[in-house]
């Protein structure tokens, strides 16, 4: 069994990643104010050393206390918790070919006729609108 060290940890979500190994994490805090006792929010932003860049925007992650890195940089991403799905691009040769029955499935016509092509006459009906008399 591996033992725990005592260095802090903090739980964000990465809010930039445009720095080679360097992330930025938004750490939301949320505690009750000492006179008033209104739960206040609030965040603060860390800077964060990514060394393989894995980490992209969205993906909550585990930021542990370590030495200090450069000006601003005091945390390293530890895990990276849950990825954020809409933030990860999708290769080519991932994306799954539709089946021909479910794109051929809606070839008959609309009821509602929404389909069919407007004439030249009831279009040029419909924009002209004659003024009203004023009386």
């Amino acid at each position: 069994m591996a033992m725990q060290n005592s260095r802090r940890r903090l739980t964000g979500v990465v809010t930039s990643n445009k720095m080679d190994k360097t992330v930025v994490v938004r750490v939301d805090r949320t505690y009750r104010h000492p006179l008033y006792g209104k739960v206040v929010r609030s965040n603060k932003r860390f800077m964060a050393h990514d060394e393989h860049n894995d980490c992209q925007i969205g993906d909550t992650v585990i930021l542990v206390e370590s030495r200090p890195l450069s000006r601003h940089k005091r945390w390293a991403v530890q895990e990276i918790v849950r990825e954020d799905v809409s933030a990860r691009t999708t290769e080519v040769a991932e994306l799954v070919a539709v089946p021909e029955e479910l794109t051929d499935a809606d070839d008959g016509e609309d009821e509602t006729g929404a389909d069919e092509p407007v004439s030249e006459e009831s279009a040029d009906a419909e924009s002209e609108v004659e003024p009203k008399e004023e009386s």
